[in-house]
């Protein structure tokens, strides 16, 4: 499967930002699709998850309440809302598929290009 992340920008601290994720190439709905960033020096870390329908849903601590991950299997897309953002937010922020709901980026099989989220003080 492809994966195009979009969205990313350069906000203010509490600001809020939508990106999305469009896959092509396979049947999208068969993966669980999961959202990672990199933050320069840093390792990759996961930021969330949801499962095939849309129904399950899985957070870092680190951004739990105020991202939420949904999807839409007719458009075969991936969205990760990010709301009251702070400085170490700023990544970058990838989407990848999975056969599995997993948390380690070694366990995701495909990968978008990754998308820049800055976030100012």
């Amino acid at each position: 499967v492809q994966l195009q992340a979009s969205g990313g920008g350069f906000v203010q601290a509490g600001d809020s930002l939508r990106l999305s994720c469009a896959a092509s190439g396979r049947t999208f709905s068969n993966y669980i699709m999961g959202w990672f960033r990199q933050a320069p020096g840093k390792e990759r870390e996961f930021v969330g998850a949801i499962g095939w329908s849309g129904e399950t849903t899985y957070y870092a601590d680190s951004v739990k309440g105020r991202f939420t991950i949904s999807r839409d299997n007719a458009k075969n897309t991936v969205y990760l809302q990010m709301n009251t953002l702070n400085p170490e937010d700023t990544a970058v922020y990838y989407c990848a598929a999975s056969r599995g709901l997993r948390t380690g980026a070694q366990d995701y099989d495909y990968w978008g290009q990754g998308t820049q989220v800055t976030v100012s003080s």
